[in-house]
């Protein structure tokens, strides 16, 4: 989680700020965000529990990003644009049944 006591985040935020004024283009991100996972694994070392930690923290980090950015601005261009979704939102909700259910067939 990014949500790491203030007193911790100042040392780094300088660093980080320039960094995203450096970061000009995604593939100039993707470049910082590959370098950053480069380097711990040169300090910390090449293990499983490092290479777990890493792509964890990337993915909640993109989970966060989705979940507080994305998904607001998403919204609010349903409201200008329509919802894509609008047909399949009026559909009935399914009944509950008890019969097995065919997989492999999408109608069911």
């Amino acid at each position: 989680m990014p949500y790491i006591k203030k007193v911790f985040r100042s040392p780094m935020d300088s660093h980080i700020e320039a960094l995203a004024k450096l970061a000009q283009t995604p593939g100039d991100l993707n470049y910082i965000i590959s370098r950053l996972a480069a380097l711990t694994l040169v300090y910390e070392g090449k293990s499983y529990n490092v290479l777990n930690a890493l792509v964890g923290a990337f993915e909640c980090a993109k989970l966060e990003l989705y979940r507080r950015v994305a998904a607001p601005y998403e919204d609010l261009k349903v409201v200008d644009n329509g919802d894509v979704y609008d047909d399949v939102l009026q559909l009935p909700a399914p009944v509950p049944s008890e019969a097995v259910h065919d997989h492999g067939n999408l109608n069911t």
